[in-house]
């Protein structure tokens, strides 16, 4: 499966805890947790989650000495625990107090976050900002300079909408604003360079939370500099929502070769999983054809020939038996990921549909025979019936995942 468009923007590379964001490698999954961070015990396992669906990077609150003092402790945790993932800290107000009270949380993250537009005001700015650069140029840590239209530097843009109101035509202050965003990200890392932090060190972002805004904003960031670009339309919102805004935007940026990594900032809905937001991420992802992460079902939306929920149900466990499965899957059968599946409900596009996947079902639809042919690679092999054709077919994708990918690890570890 390709990685990126042929049009990809060509940015610099940045290490990330082993992790490698920008360049030619794929574009990285990454989310935050939402518990207290001076809670470790809570936040370790809230981050191993996150890393176990699939998030590459995590991010945690680092807001508070107590935060600070935990930080190192949840590492060790993790590592305990067997999950690697770097951790990523995420500063604002103060964040040049506990870099500097606290060096074992500085050397125990992966990277910084830092916000140009709260990270001091007036002649407090550049001294606050140049600690926490000067912390990461001595730890050899990368910085991501994250602006947010919500926290935007207020002084920056009230001279840039000063400008803006003296010029013969003045642009829409939306306009400024945008361009504020942009201009602060840039002039954050232009400061960062000249205290010493490398150019391969620096990610960027620009957060906003109109689809169309973002659009813009990152177009014109992309095509001012070569700094690997963190994507992520923030306040997204809850449930669908959330996931359409966020797909819209970024979808659109990707397809146009524009980031290197990725988060979907979804607010969870009540008792639902912050995994949500890593599944999506990979969702849109694999869709497009970038990455591939786990079997994705193909299944019919049910029409009058569907009254029954039968093919519903079983495109729903089948989807959650192959995520369930992929952990160890991915051990033992490297390029399972890129299985198709298919789950339709009646003949008019079953029997189509499952001879383009791998594997698919064509299960019987309203007045039709009680049937359900099998394909497997284009070929019908099986007709299933009665009252376990669900354990059955889990069956059969368990048997094809060991003959089909069984194959390349058989063969890697006889070279």
């Amino acid at each position: 499966m390709p990685d990126h468009p042929e049009n990809r923007r060509q940015s610099v590379p940045v290490n990330v805890g082993g992790v490698t964001v920008g360049g030619p490698a794929p574009v990285v999954v990454q989310s935050m947790t939402n518990t207290d961070t001076a809670d470790e015990v809570a936040t370790a396992v809230q981050v191993a989650d996150l890393a176990r669906a699939g998030s590459e990077l995590v991010r945690i609150t680092v807001n508070s000495e107590e935060a600070a003092a935990t930080v190192p402790a949840i590492r060790r945790r993790l590592d305990d625990m067997g999950v690697a993932v770097p951790l990523v800290g995420d500063f604002h107000f103060n964040g040049h107090k506990l870099l500097s009270r606290y060096p074992d949380c500085a050397a125990a993250l992966a990277k910084f976050r830092i916000n140009p537009g709260n990270v001091g005001k007036g002649k407090r700015r550049d001294p606050q900002f140049a600690t926490m650069i000067d912390i990461a140029r001595d730890l050899d840590k990368p910085v991501r300079i994250g602006v947010n239209w919500g926290s935007l530097d207020q002084e920056l843009l009230a001279r840039m909408m000063d400008d803006n109101a003296r010029l013969p035509e003045p642009a829409d202050p939306a306009r400024v604003m945008k361009s504020a965003v942009v201009r602060s990200a840039l002039e954050s890392a232009e400061k960062a360079e000249e205290l010493g932090l490398p150019h391969d060190r620096i990610i960027l972002s620009c957060k906003m939370s109109v689809v169309q805004d973002l659009i813009t904003v990152y177009r014109d960031l992309a095509d001012r500099c070569d700094y690997p670009l963190h994507l992520g339309l923030t306040e997204a919102g809850m449930g669908s929502k959330g996931i359409v805004a966020s797909s819209a935007a970024l979808a659109v940026l990707l397809q146009e070769g524009i980031g290197d990594t990725i988060r979907i900032s979804l607010t969870p809905e009540p008792g639902e999983s912050r995994t949500r937001e890593v599944v999506v991420a990979q969702e849109l992802l694999q869709t497009m054809g970038m990455r591939a992460f786990t079997p994705l079902v193909t299944a019919c939306p049910g029409c009058g020939r569907t009254t029954s929920t039968f093919f519903q149900e079983l495109a729903e466990q089948i989807q959650r038996h192959v995520r369930e499965r992929m952990p160890q899957w991915r051990k033992e059968y490297p390029g399972v990921e890129n299985m198709t599946l298919a789950v339709m409900g009646c003949v008019v596009n079953g029997p189509g549909e499952s001879r383009q996947a791998n594997i698919g079902i064509s299960l019987p639809g309203t007045g039709e025979k009680p049937v359900a042919p099998v394909y497997e690679d284009g070929e019908k092999t099986v007709t299933l019936k009665g009252e376990h054709i669900a354990e059955d077919f889990k069956n059969i994708v368990e048997d094809y995942v060991v003959r089909r990918y069984g194959k390349a690890t058989a063969a890697q570890s006889s070279r």
